[in-house]
């Protein structure tokens, strides 16, 4: 092995991302989401209409797994699905008044989350980790990307 794991930035991105999600999650469940369901609840709060296939897009999954938390949290009772008034092969996604209410309330403690998170760094170490982290998904993005000359 030519690269240990303690040098590999990918692995200890995955582990803080492994330990973000078990945080949020942990503040979550007791408003009955889970990670997924409160990152569409924001979605749509700051997006209102949004169809399945755009909120999947936004919340990096795929439009399957969209489509199942979706389904659950309409059967929860916290987003409604209507037929977009030109396209009507295309269901818009927006909150129900219960969907806000439990996101007001789920939100201020991911919230927690996150001040707990940002608030071991200086506001000059936090705009740093954050072009390093742009930098990382730049980085990562031109890997994806087939050589000149090849088709995808």
């Amino acid at each position: 092995m030519t690269l240990s794991i303690s040098d590999r930035i990918g692995h200890h991105l995955k582990r803080v991302d492994q330990e973000l999600i078990a945080a949020k999650s942990a503040v979550l469940s007791p408003h009955g989401l889970t990670v997924p369901q409160y990152t569409v609840l924001l979605a749509l709060f700051q997006e209102p209409g949004l169809s399945g296939a755009a909120l999947a897009r936004r919340c990096l999954v795929t439009p399957q797994t969209m489509s199942t938390v979706i389904a659950t949290l309409e059967g929860k009772g916290l987003v409604d699905r209507q037929s977009h008034p030109v396209h009507t092969h295309v269901q818009e996604v927006r909150l129900s008044r219960k969907g806000r209410t439990v996101l007001a309330k789920a939100d201020e403690a991911a919230v927690e989350v996150e001040r707990e998170l940002s608030g071991r760094f200086t506001p000059e170490e936090s705009a740093l980790l954050l072009e390093f982290l742009g930098r990382c998904s730049s980085a990562l993005g031109e890997v994806r990307k087939p050589p000149r000359g090849t088709a995808r």
